[in-house]
């Protein structure tokens, strides 16, 4: 049974960092396409990040040069550095994995290539 588990979320206020991580288990992904979502209240789902074994990565233009994707293949996890973080960040953040080892840069942030996903951990920033 494959699991994630999201933790590292939390209230900060605008500026602050937070570092979420995402342990997998039951699954092998090492070389596989994983992400980070978020959706805000009322929100659609969007892609944050993307990453896959070579250290290829994807990022939404909203968090370039302030979010970071990275994975620990032999810890299985996976984790999100936010710094800089402003109230628009306010949301919850799920991890995901995909079935795929490549993947088209349009579609690295799209949920619908994912198959496997957490429950969630929330980040709420303040002004």
């Amino acid at each position: 049974q494959v699991q994630l588990v999201e933790a590292g979320g939390g209230s900060v206020q605008a500026g602050g960092s937070l570092r979420l991580s995402c342990v997998v288990s039951g699954y092998i992904y090492d070389s596989k396409w994983v992400a980070w979502f978020r959706q805000g209240a009322g929100e659609e789902r969007e892609g944050v990040a993307a990453i896959v074994r070579d250290g290829d990565t994807t990022y939404a233009d909203s968090v370039k040069g302030r979010f970071t994707i990275s994975r620990d293949t032999a810890k299985n996890t996976l984790y999100l550095q936010m710094n800089t973080l402003k109230p628009e960040d306010t949301a919850m953040y799920y991890c995901a994995c995909s079935r795929w080892t490549a993947v088209a840069p349009p579609l690295r942030l799209r949920t619908t290539t994912y198959d496997y996903w957490g429950q969630g951990t929330e980040v709420t920033v303040s002004s």
